[in-house]
Order: structure tokens, then C-alpha cells, then sequence
């Protein structure tokens, strides 16, 4: 298998995962609260990852923890909790897929801002294309509702600190072993979390109910597929294929609500099937090398050796 398979293996995972996400987050918000429902989601994925963490430090550029710990702060914490209160407020979905796709945007902007980045017109038109397939798909399936609009922001600044997350590892990070990356970041993310935990009653619940029950075990299975696993995968991906591409798993989240409405019994449209068609061609166009092969570098993380 090609790297170019893998990488493209890599980025429909983290859709599937991501695009699942959501279903774990509603089950969650039945019994805790949304602080509740975010800290367990990061805890749970810094004590599993704990063991590897502590390995990883062993072999980590004291230098670099600095960057490594902004990358949990921006691209963990502080979304996981944003997320988990906009979702608890009954954020409009459709209103939430068009914000949560503003990623690869607030990548390119971060990047070319803060960063320095020369992104090239063609990485951009195929952000824009992409949004614009997703536009489409969100307004096809029922009119936008702007209510609860500052919980909506809150979607808003979540994809900003994940374009900062994005570029921090691209930039940072980008010769350093992508696991140890995750691990170490989501570890140490586990003590702020716990704190919250704590003061918020967390382990006063009654976890007899079976209601708040499942929405523990919903959170922790959050934590640690859609943290931990996910945000190793992503990381690889980051480092293998560039932020852009990596950040571009946002334009495949809505494809797994059909997918799963498909299963359900829902008709699946052409107007979806031309918006899936649309937004896989702004992917293309986004990751698309030159003529020659040769990827730009400003886009993409160098491959150090292990």
C-alpha cells in the first residue's frame, strides 16, 4: 500500500470517527452536564494514553513540550468544552456542519497570517469549492435557524483554535513522532480535566441510574475513540499529507449523517450525491501536487526519520 493510499485510508477514518461523534455527545448530555460530558471526553483519553505518554517523554525534546501542550490546550480542551456547551443548547445540526467546516479556512488563514504560509491559488479555490458543497448539502436538507447565535460563535472559536492547532503541529512540530505528539498533549490534558471533574460533581453522580450510566460510558467511548485514537490518526495524517489536507476531514463529517440516515431508511438525494461530488473535488483540488509531483512545502510536514 502507497503512502498516498494510507494518507487517503487515514483521512476517511477520521471522517467516519469524527462524523460519529456527534451521536456519542447527545447520549452523553442525558445525564451530564456539558463540563461534565467535555472533561470526561479528554480525561478519559489522557489516562488511557497515560502508559505511552510516559514512554514518549523519554524520548521528547524538552524544547518542544511547550508547543506540545498548546497543541492539547487548542486542539483538545478548550474545542472539546465549545463543542459540548453548543451541542447541550440544541444547536441547529445543519447550522453546526456549515460552522464546523470553516477549519480548512481558518487553517489557511492562520497559517498565511501568523505562520507565513504561501498557499497557493489552488489550495484555495479547492477550500472554497469545498465549502461551497457543503453549503449546498446543509440547505437542501432545511433552513438555516440563527438562534442561540452565541452558542453558534462558540462553534466559531473552536475552529479558529484548531486552525492554530493545525498550524502549531505543521510548523512546531513537524519532525517529531506524531503519536508522542497526541500522547503526551492528551495526557497532560487529563489534569485540568479531572480538576473539572471534580469541582463540577462529577463524582458525586449516582452511577446506579442507568441513564447517567450510559452517558458516562458515552462520553469515556468519546474520549477515547474520537480523542485519543482520533487525534494520533490526525496527527498522522498532519505530518504525512499536510494541514490543509488534514483539516479537510471536516468537509467528510456530514457524509456519515447520511450515511447513517442511509441505514436508517432515508432517502438519499442527487442533490447530496452532487454536493459529495463537489466537495471531494475541493479535497482533490486542495491536495493536488504540480505537474512535476513535487508538493509544496509550505503545505506539507516533512517525513523525519525514526
Amino acid at each position: 500500500m502507497n503512502n498516498k493510499t494510507i494518507s487517503w485510508l487515514i483521512f476517511v477514518v477520521l471522517c467516519f470517527i469524527w462524523g460519529s461523534s456527534f451521536i456519542l455527545m447527545k447520549l452523553g448530555k442525558n445525564g451530564l452536564s456539558a463540563s461534565q460530558i467535555a472533561a470526561l471526553r479528554i480525561f478519559s483519553a489522557g489516562v488511557v494514553l497515560l502508559p505511552f505518554a510516559i514512554y514518549a517523554l523519554t524520548k521528547f525534546p524538552r524544547k518542544k513540550l511547550v508547543y506540545t501542550l498548546l497543541a492539547g490546550l487548542l486542539g483538545n480542551l478548550l474545542p472539546a468544552f465549545l463543542f459540548a456547551e453548543a451541542i447541550s443548547k440544541n444547536i441547529d445540526s445543519s447550522l453546526g456542519g456549515i460552522l464546523n467546516s470553516l477549519t480548512p479556512i481558518c487553517v489557511v488563514i492562520t497559517g498565511v497570517v501568523f505562520f507565513k504560509d504561501v498557499i497557493k491559488q489552488k489550495k484555495i479555490i479547492g477550500v472554497i469549492v469545498g465549502f461551497i458543497g457543503l453549503v449546498i448539502l446543509t440547505l437542501s436538507q432545511k433552513g438555516l435557524s440563527f438562534q442561540n447565535s452565541a452558542y453558534a460563535l462558540m462553534i466559531v472559536l473552536a475552529t479558529i483554535l484548531y486552525g492554530f492547532n493545525v498550524n502549531i503541529v505543521a510548523h512546531k512540530l513537524k519532525k517529531l513522532n506524531p503519536v508522542h505528539i497526541a500522547t503526551i498533549s492528551l495526557s497532560f490534558m487529563a489534569i485540568p480535566s479531572g480538576i473539572i471533574l471534580l469541582l463540577n460533581g462529577f463524582f458525586e453522580l449516582d452511577f446506579t441510574d442507568k441513564i447517567v450510566r450510559n452517558s458516562v460510558i458515552a462520553s469515556s467511548l468519546l474520549g477515547i475513540v474520537a480523542s485519543a485514537i482520533a487525534t494520533a490518526l490526525f496527527y498522522i495524517l498532519v505530518r504525512r499529507s499536510g494541514g490543509l489536507f488534514a483539516s479537510l476531514v471536516t468537509y467528510g463529517i456530514p457524509f456519515i449523517a447520511l450515511f447513517w440516515g442511509f441505514l436508517d431508511g432515508e432517502k438519499i438525494t442527487w442533490i447530496e450525491i452532487a454536493c459529495l461530488g463537489l466537495i471531494l473535488a475541493g479535497v482533490y483540488l486542495a491536495n493536488m501536487p504540480d505537474k512535476k509531483g513535487k508538493i509544496d512545502e509550505n503545505d506539507t510536514i516533512s517525513i523525519a526519520p525514526e
